[in-house]
């Protein structure tokens, strides 16, 4: 992944916001910037799927049929990139990772989420259980569009947007915390907007 859209490596000028935005957050609006690592990857629906792996007492795989067949959850949230924008009341569609961890026995307090081009990010369990985290696949009552990680992306929208993992394709639960990719390269472990945990350090 040696491509890195610009924007990912800048600090732009902030404005304060109203009281909704998390500290050094500015609202971008009606805009939705594409921020990415690497290009757009092409999978189709038809190679697509969805693990559970890891420390799990059996890796459970799902088709895109197979997840089209899921409970669904309609969920709309704020969403904060660690750039510095802000998107209030972002409408999505998809499955709970409650759903999908559903009879999944497991010891596992991490998961690492990973993605087409070797993307990963790590999480608490915690954080995407006890309906804190989706697997979606539609935005605005519209499929959602491979910028913004189509067909399938994470949304954990309680913290900043890199852990929100665009073209997830699987969740590999573990007993430690194993750094992803923007982690290795000087961001935040967990990545709360509310306390500005954006850089290692922070």
């Amino acid at each position: 992944m040696a491509l890195v859209s610009r924007r990912f490596t800048g600090r732009p000028h902030t404005r304060d916001g109203a009281g909704l935005l998390p500290p050094g957050q500015y609202d971008v609006g009606d805009d939705f910037p594409v921020l990415s690592a690497g290009p757009t990857p092409t999978t189709s629906l038809a190679e697509w799927d969805f693990l559970i792996t890891g420390e799990v007492d059996g890796t459970r795989r799902w088709t895109w049929e197979e997840f089209q067949q899921l409970p669904r959850e309609e969920v709309t949230a704020d969403i904060h990139c660690v750039t510095k924008w802000s998107k209030f009341n972002t409408s999505w569609e998809g499955v709970s990772v409650d759903t999908l961890l559903d009879g999944v026995e497991t010891a596992a307090d991490f998961v690492l989420a990973f993605s087409d081009h070797d993307y990963t990010t790590n999480l608490p369990l915690a954080d995407v259980t006890n309906g804190r985290a989706w697997v979606v696949d539609r935005y605005e009552n519209e499929p959602l569009e491979p910028e913004h990680g189509g067909p399938a992306r994470l949304l954990v929208p309680h913290l900043y947007f890199w852990k929100s993992a665009k073209w997830v394709r699987g969740l590999q639960l573990s007993s430690f915390d194993e750094p992803g990719f923007w982690e290795t390269l000087g961001y935040h472990e967990y990545g709360d907007p509310w306390r500005e945990q954006r850089y290692a350090g922070d």
